[in-house]
């Protein structure tokens, strides 16, 4: 997949992990389009290694969901320990 295309989908994902996980962020819109383009390029990388989807199957855009809310909902667990200590 094109690093472009991945780059691009992330910024939708992170949006999509983002409305479908509402609440304060620490670091707010930036952070949350960062970790939804590392959710795409996990979710490209494992799910081509897989052999679940090829190139520009719609299942490549919802594991790049999963895969940003994923990151989101660590990230927000890192932040919080982070935070309190």
């Amino acid at each position: 997949m094109n690093i472009v295309w991945t780059l691009l989908i992330g910024l939708f994902a992170g949006a999509a992990a983002k409305f479908v996980m509402p609440g304060k962020d620490p670091g707010g819109l930036v952070v949350t389009t960062l970790l939804g383009i590392a959710g795409a390029l996990v979710a490209n990388f494992v799910g081509s290694a897989l052999g679940l989807y090829a190139e520009g199957e719609t299942g490549g855009f919802i594991a790049s969901v999963l895969g940003a809310i994923a990151i989101l909902a660590v990230y927000r667990q890192f932040r919080k320990k982070s935070g309190s200590g």
